[in-house]
């Protein structure tokens, strides 16, 4: 391009040059110098690119300067030199400004890229355009194309002149079609054939229309990471000479398929026949020597001579040394195919960290920031450490995206400073909402929810809400930072009054109020433990009648007024167990969770009864960009009663009772759905004969019809695995908030205490609801498959899922689509 830029002054000089000299011959003083055609650029700007003044003795050499000196300048596009009797004229015509840069046409590359091209070109709106280099930003970008197989690619720029020396820039992009791969020969392969070869390798060819993951349009960069995998694929397994002899890549005429050939020498395995350490290891050969994986008498192996060099390396980078130096020096045996390792290892200078500084947090205060970074300021630098802090801030549910470089400064060779780049995304707002779901129909919210409060990392929340089963308001505050080592303390209270009817489970309401704390500790990095304590007030009235409810409520139920409210205190102490390893706090693609929690209430509390809750999920990712990834989640739960209470046995709540159904379980059922059922029992004292005779009745003459709605059971077990996919249409940039994903749900909530054999012999009266399965039996369970989509958007999560219901039992309600939409204004 500077080239270009070169002989094009070169040629203007010459004819400037030429045009003085044939104005005059000889040297002459300058009496009084004149510029023509300055339009933007002011006079004072252009005679400062004059290196001549009035006075000056002039000659061709000087000339020749100053026109160099003005082109320089980068204001003009023509410069000529005259000469009128000792009056110097600079006859000059300005470059038009860029007005406005338009790109056409172009997929592959996004407007955001090229303007980064092109400003490192100096090609902006509001500059001089310089032309001569317009051909070679075409050329570069017509080499871009045919690195990824585009070869009938074409691109054009295209000046459009506008009044007032302005021009409109546009190019014009033509990308046409890539190149697929026809075929990939590789020849000289004795030892493996070519399916096991093409297996490790990304470009492939006649592969069959369901894998869509195949790479089949050529691409550059992608055949030289195939190499490389090819020669890796040999030296893993000791073929220490193996060697790629030429490659050959032809074309068809079209220009739209590619053809590749690989020429090989696979050579003989060898053996390792010695491991030499040599070098300043600080005094810890006898560890690494331990741990090392190379072993005398075993094949060659590159991965595992690559993977001991990057031990070492983060062994002593654990200690400071940041950048050592650790190489492996093979000396080949060719005639008994063995090969001695020598390692050096060169551990540099210790580096110290001199500052930490944070970049790209509007919201979030740097102090919060700190809590979570590992790595101190004045001390040893350690990789470990960082990795440590990038990923406790990762887990941050305010943090989208988090990174991390070390800068060393300029005349100090064992100091550093470590910058981190957080991307901020959207903890909650004071809001006033309105949704509707298709379980929750019109609700409306009012309040505050905050996980980042103020930049502070609190976590607080201040919410009314009413949706068609419950009202409820609730005051919540968590502060994970009260104490510089990571003990957290908050505390909640809360007023709610709830419609089971509305919920999809048996008929009942409650109004409930709660208060209640809770301190966590930190056990490690990824594993922490909590304590709470909470009080609770309930009472239940309009309260329908069904078996599994009646021993619960004839211990508060008062004899001589039946219909009356039921109340009850309890005390609820619980201690719950954390693990995490997740690469993001939202959407995360890598890593796992565990949480497991036990929660009993107190002897002097009204109900006695205990649940323990299990929760795991796992990440597996797919695909280097983490795009592709595989979650597997499993959640067990169980819940009881201890102790007696006026002789009758303490029974787990069924207030209490786990549910399952909808979007946060097994998609593919209505909410709140899957499980036991109420159970309704009409007894017969007496029996009327169909000739007016009266006899008395017993148990076997009873009936019982099955409640529509579910009552939950006391165990549970659910478990799934999604396939996380890119989502079509969407950027990467918006990975973080939008989710696609294929999944298959399976589970089912079962009830302990349930005795089949007491209800299996009686008359169902109506059999339309579903006849009486054994609620008790856990492996009635249900399963569905489907595609959901997640959004977590400024105004609040967004849910939408269309599934099919695989395996459903008698009188399971299935729901082919469901969805949570909500908004705030």
């Amino acid at each position: 391009m500077k080239l270009n830029q070169l002989v094009a002054a070169g040629l203007m000089v010459s004819s400037a040059s030429f045009a003085h000299a044939a104005a005059s011959d000889s040297e002459f003083v300058v009496e009084d110098i004149k510029v023509v055609g300055l339009q933007r650029v002011a006079l004072g700007a252009a005679l400062t690119y004059l290196p001549i003044q009035v006075g000056d003795r002039l000659n061709s050499f000087r000339i020749t300067q100053a026109i160099r000196s003005l082109y320089s300048s980068t204001h003009f596009e023509r410069v000529e030199v005259l000469r009128d009797g000792n009056t110097l004229v600079v006859k000059v015509a300005e470059r038009p400004t860029i007005s406005n840069i338009i790109f056409e046409g172009n997929d592959d590359i996004k407007d955001e890229q090229l303007q980064e091209s092109l400003d490192g070109n100096g090609i902006r709106v509001g500059e001089p355009l310089d032309k001569t280099v317009l051909t070679s930003i075409e050329n570069g970008l017509k080499d871009f194309f045919y690195s990824i197989g585009k070869y009938n690619a074409d691109v054009t720029a295209i000046v459009t002149p506008l009044p007032r020396n302005r021009v409109d820039l546009k190019l014009l992009f033509e990308e046409g079609d890539a190149a697929e791969i026809q075929q990939i020969n590789i020849v000289g392969n004795e030892i493996f054939s070519d399916e096991e070869l093409m297996d490790d390798m990304e470009l492939q060819f006649d592969t069959p229309w369901y894998d869509f993951l195949s790479e089949t349009r050529y691409q550059q960069q992608t055949l030289q990471g195939d190499m490389e995998t090819l020669r890796n694929h040999y030296l893993d397994r000791g073929y220490l000479r193996f060697n790629i002899d030429s490659t050959q890549v032809s074309m068809t005429p079209e220009k739209d398929g590619i053809y590749v050939a690989l020429n090989i020498t696979e050579g003989e395995q060898y053996t390792i026949s010695d491991v030499e350490l040599v070098g300043d290891l600080l005094g810890n050969e006898k560890y690494i020597e331990r741990v090392l994986p190379l072993t005398v008498g075993e094949l060659y192996d590159q991965a595992e001579v690559t993977y001991t060099e990057e031990f070492i390396s983060k062994y002593l980078g654990r200690f400071g040394y940041a950048y050592p130096e650790v190489t492996t020096i093979p000396e080949i045996n060719d005639e008994d195919k063995t090969v001695k390792l020598t390692l050096s290892v060169n551990p540099g200078k210790r580096i110290y960290v001199r500052r930490i500084n944070f970049s790209g947090n509007s919201v979030t205060s740097d102090s919060v920031l700190r809590h979570n970074v590992r790595q101190m300021e004045g001390t040893w630098l350690s990789n470990s450490l960082l990795e440590s802090s990038k990923g406790a801030l990762s887990r941050l549910t305010y943090m989208e995206q988090v990174e991390y470089e070390t800068t060393r400064l300029p005349g100090k060779e064992d100091q550093v400073d470590v910058d981190f780049t957080v991307k901020e995304q959207p903890s909650g707002s004071f809001n006033a909402g309105i949704g509707y779901g298709d379980s929750t129909k019109l609700s409306l919210q009012a309040g505050i929810q905050q996980n980042n409060f103020l930049g502070t990392g609190k976590q607080v929340g201040l919410n009314l809400s009413t949706v068609s089963y419950q009202k409820s308001a609730q005051l919540t505050y968590n502060d994970p930072y009260f104490t510089i080592d990571g003990i957290s303390l908050g505390g909640s209270l809360g007023y709610s009054e709830f419609d089971g009817s509305s919920f999809n489970v048996i008929q009942y309401n409650s109004k409930r109020w709660s208060l209640g704390a809770n301190i966590g500790y930190p056990i490690n990095e990824f594993n922490r433990i909590n304590f709470g304590l909470t009080y609770s007030n309930v009472e239940l009235y309009n309260t329908g009648y069904y078996e599994q409810t009646e021993q619960f409520y004839d211990q508060f139920r008062d004899t001589s007024d039946p219909e009356a409210s039921i109340n009850y205190d309890s005390f609820l102490a619980s201690v719950s167990w954390s693990r995490s390893t997740l690469n993001r706090g939202l959407f995360p693609t890598a890593g796992s969770s565990q949480r497991a929690s036990f929660s009993i209430t107190t002897p002097n509390s009204d109900v006695n009864y205990f649940k323990t809750v299990f929760d795991t999920k796992f990440y597996f990712p797919l695909s280097r960009d983490q795009r592709w990834s595989v979650l597997t989640r499993l959640r067990l739960g169980y819940g009881n009663g201890y102790g007696s209470i006026n002789g009758d046995e303490q029974i787990l709540p069924f207030t209490e009772n786990f549910t399952a159904g909808g979007s946060d379980s097994l998609r593919g059922f209505e909410n709140n759905t899957v499980g036991p059922r109420g159970v309704i029992r009409a007894n017969y004292d007496t029996i009327t004969s169909p000739d007016g005779e009266v006899y008395a009745g017993d148990a076997s003459t009873d009936s019982i019809s099955i409640s529509s709605r579910s009552l939950g059971g006391n165990a549970m077990a659910l478990g799934g695995i999604e396939l996380i996919v890119p989502t079509p249409f969407v950027d990467v940039e918006y990975d973080n908030s939008v989710r696609t994903s294929l999944f298959l749900d399976v589970g089912n909530v079962w009830d302990t205490e349930f005795d089949y054999v007491e209800y299996s012999h009686l008359t169902q009266l109506n059999e339309s609801s579903g006849k009486l399965i054994d609620y008790s039996d856990w492996t009635l369970y249900r399963s569905s498959a489907g595609i959901s989509v997640q959004w977590v958007s400024p105004m609040g999560p967004m849910v939408f899922s269309f599934s099919r219901a695989l395996q459903e039992r008698e009188g399971d309600d299935a729901k082919f689509f469901t969805f949570n939409i909500g908004q705030t204004f």
